[in-house]
């Protein structure tokens, strides 16, 4: 995001979020193998896309932290992004816990 916005200068809003989507694919891939473990037998496209709706609304939360820290409240976007970023990866944590993770049969 910085390498965009100060170097390329592109606009901060459109670098974060090229940035956050560049994150979405490595974060998939990262998570599906080290982190969570997937339904057995669920569909690999299925469950991207499921991935990817979750992310499209994460970058949405993403996008509102930088427009309301940096255009509303006058504060530096690289600081808002600090905040933007814990506040999404909370969201993922949970959201990817509840739709993706295979689920614990209860006995």
């Amino acid at each position: 995001m910085i390498f965009l916005k100060e170097i390329i200068g592109v606009n901060y809003l459109l670098s974060s979020g090229i940035s956050f989507s560049i994150s979405v694919i490595i974060n998939y891939i990262l998570n599906m193998k080290y982190v969570f473990v997937s339904e057995p037998g669920r569909n690999k496209f299925v469950e991207f896309l499921i991935y990817l709706i979750l992310s499209v609304i994460g970058l949405g939360i993403n996008q509102l932290v930088m427009w309301l820290g940096v255009d509303k409240l006058g504060i530096n976007y690289m600081f808002v992004k600090i905040g933007a970023t814990a506040i999404v990866m909370v969201y993922n944590f949970i959201t990817r816990k509840l739709f993706l993770e295979k689920k614990e049969k209860s006995e």
